[in-house]
């Protein structure tokens, strides 16, 4: 049952960073902006997170810096492909070098030292509890926070009306605009909403999953998150599923080295990223389906009638 446990535990642990960048990032392409700069995004939220925690010794302000770091590159971002119209593929792909390039900079000096964890909840009685009990009562605040997250997603995008102005701008931006609906500045909120996201993400990485900093420790999480969506349909509850089918495949090829498998290290270290690419061409078959559920606006750029 430990054992069980345990896996359970790590499975958990290795989704909720995965979850948080693809919520975030299903915002954003909800709105029609195609942003491939969350593993950016995601390396300067590790890495802000984890210079504020040991410099100010709170693993809470750490955590709120990533977010506040997470959503100021993103407006980056948001001032090229929003305000001057760059192309959001070639800009997200910079964004990603950028925020690799830039966290290799801003913690060089952080390499090698220890890191103070975020703490997790601990409630007398029921954390005990066989099996349930840590998986449930004894988690890290960041993982309560991304089940929130779904939550408020999926509610706001599908239960608000904020959320049908939202999905209407991703699918036709033109005719949202002739409606007299701010089309660029709701797209701002998104980007930044993912940018915040992308941003919590990493420093779930650096405060909970490993508490150090280690250059480029994000290895292309950013991109099973981006795949994430477009393989949930762009729906949240499926982005939760999907996170943790992709945590259970990372945490499984751990523990098939562990046991001692006779399979090569460097091919089980790959699966995680081999599921994303068959996922893909799986979902990639059924081109139809794809494009029902694809915004119609995503990647577009748009300029307002002047």
């Amino acid at each position: 049952m430990d054992i069980a446990q345990n896996i359970l535990l790590t499975i958990m642990t290795a989704a909720t960073p995965l979850l948080i960048a693809a919520i975030g990032e299903l915002v954003v392409e909800r709105s029609g902006v195609l942003n491939l700069g969350v593993e950016g995004m995601m390396v300067i939220g590790a890495v802000c997170g984890f210079a504020a925690t040991l410099l100010t010794g709170s693993p809470w302000l750490g955590m709120l810096a990533a977010i506040v770091a997470g959503a100021l590159i993103s407006l980056l971002f948001g001032v090229l492909t929003l305000s001057l119209a760059a192309n959001q593929v070639a800009t997200g792909l910079s964004l990603t070098l950028l925020g690799l390039g830039l966290s290799g900079m801003i913690g060089e000096s952080f390499v090698g030292s220890a890191g103070i964890k975020l703490p997790s909840l601990s409630i007398p009685g029921l954390s005990e509890i066989p099996l349930v009990g840590r998986l449930v009562f004894g988690q890290d605040p960041i993982f309560y926070l991304s089940l929130l997250l779904t939550f408020g997603v999926a509610w706001f995008l599908f239960r608000t009306r904020a959320g049908l102005t939202l999905r209407a701008i991703g699918d036709n931006h033109a005719s949202a605009h002739a409606l007299g609906i701010d089309v660029i500045r709701i797209r701002y909120l998104a980007v930044m909403f993912g940018g915040a996201c992308a941003g919590l993400a990493g420093a779930h990485l650096s405060l909970v999953y490993t508490p150090q900093w280690v250059e480029n420790m994000t290895a292309g999480r950013g991109w099973i998150a981006l795949a994430l969506v477009v393989f949930a349909s762009w729906r949240p509850w499926r982005v939760l599923g999907g996170a943790y089918l992709f945590g259970a495949v990372s945490i499984g090829q751990l523990h098939a080295q562990a046991l001692g498998i006779g399979v090569p290290s460097q091919f089980l270290s790959a699966l995680p990223y081999l599921a994303t690419v068959v996922v893909l061409v799986i979902i990639s078959r059924d081109r139809r389906l794809t494009l029902m559920n694809t915004p119609a606006s995503l990647g577009q750029p748009f300029v307002p009638d002047r």
